[in-house]
């Protein structure tokens, strides 16, 4: 009976664990596939604002527009068909506001009934005209020429420099910028923080005592439990100020600040994995080293750092993945501009700060709710990637320890 009894009681917890899992898994690749779905849908619709159509004269022979094109269009900085295939003459631009400075109230309609035929109208008596409108003040009987807008690419959503989701008519989906400045502030992170890192491991690991160690492991490993919060509030009270009094800037939120926080932040990451490979080096190759005449430093110079390199390696990998994936803090000491970084000293804006400040002011389904999703599947390729990266050099490292 006894036996029976913890038979079943073992087939319920074998039950129990595998239930567990596939939730989990489950649970991770529906979160994947709804964000890859929401992402994937940017690039099946134009775009211009929902609800809305841009219309031209039935006489125009301009063909499909670019956002971009149509938005130097409306900046002035197109001002004639004939430079995007049309005929020669002036671009009137027109937006739905201005339709009363034409026409009286009578004519508009004490409701606004007759709009849509005023509208119709007005396209049709003015050859170089462009209109931006609503779609539903499309008269019954409309003699223009909807403009047909090109879809959004992927190439042009990963080469465009602009990022301006609300423009209108058309929004400005270029997330180059904010790829670059997630990777700037990512290896301006890693190059503060490497040398500090490595240096403190190579420190407790070789050097310092057993009870320093035991001291300063985990005051290093309690960096790792400070919210980001804290250090945002930190960058911007400290570090922001001295930057832009240190350099003479305008401003301190820069690309230098945000790396200099995430620096800090991925100190405990670097120092802990750090530390461990290069324990795990054998007393008899640093011993058979210092036999051969070498001292401590070039024992640790020529040994022990080259014999870890993996684990190293992958130490400052892993701190990339965290710098990467940093929300808060970043958001607090960057500036969050959305431009080309060019220095350390300029403000940047990253992925994951975007996705934050914008992401509950996007309308669900809208251009900009799908541009912030598309954003996400960048953001997870780019961690996919990292946590690859490690997870090969890890493999390495455990077949040269067990050759």
């Amino acid at each position: 009976m006894k036996k029976t009894l913890k038979k079943w009681l073992e087939k319920t917890i074998e039950g129990i664990l595998f239930l567990s899992s596939t939730i989990t898994t489950l649970t991770v690749i529906l979160i994947v596939v709804f964000l890859f779905k929401e992402g994937k849908s940017l690039f099946q619709s134009t775009p211009i604002e929902e609800g809305f159509v841009l219309a031209v004269n039935k006489a125009n022979a301009a063909g499909n527009l670019s956002a971009n094109q149509i938005k130097n269009i409306f900046d002035q900085n197109i001002i004639n068909w004939k430079e995007l295939g049309g005929n020669d003459e002036p671009i009137f631009l027109f937006r739905m506001d201005d339709l009363s400075n034409y026409y009286t109230d009578e004519e508009l309609g004490e409701n606004f009934e007759f709009v849509p035929q005023r509208t119709n109208e007005f396209i049709d008596k003015t050859p170089g005209i462009i209109a931006f409108f609503p779609s539903k003040n499309i008269d019954s009987n409309f003699s223009g020429k909807i403009l047909p807008i090109e879809k959004t690419t992927l190439k042009q959503f990963l080469s465009e420099k602009e990022w301006f989701p609300t423009a209108q008519p058309v929004a400005q989906l270029g997330v180059l910028s904010l790829i670059l400045g997630t990777l700037w502030v990512s290896f301006g992170a890693i190059l503060i923080a490497l040398p500090l890192g490595l240096a403190t491991a190579i420190y407790m690991a070789e050097i310092a005592t057993k009870r320093v160690r035991n001291i300063l492991k985990p005051l290093i490993e309690l960096l790792a439990g400070i919210p980001s919060v804290v250090y945002g509030f930190f960058g911007l009270i400290v570090i922001v100020p001295q930057i832009q009094s240190l350099f003479g800037l305008p401003v301190g939120e820069t690309a230098l600040a945000g790396s200099i926080i995430l620096g800090i932040m991925a100190l405990p990451t670097i120092v802990t994995i750090s530390e461990d490979a290069l324990r795990t080096t054998p007393n008899a190759m640093k011993e058979a080293s210092l036999a051969l005449g070498a001292n401590k430093w070039q024992t640790i110079h020529r040994v022990v750092i080259p014999y870890a390199g993996s684990g190293i390696t992958a130490a400052a990998i892993l701190g990339i993945g965290r710098a990467i994936g940093e929300t808060m803090a970043v958001l607090m000491v960057t500036g969050n501009a959305a431009i080309i970084p060019h220095t350390f000293l300029e403000p940047v804006r990253t992925i994951p700060a975007t996705i934050a400040a914008e992401l509950g002011e996007a309308p669900q389904g809208g251009m900009h709710f799908k541009a912030l999703f598309a954003l996400g599947c960048i953001l997870f390729i780019m961690t996919i990637v990292v946590n690859l990266t490690v997870e090969f050099i890890s493999s390495r490292r455990k077949n040269k320890i067990s050759h």
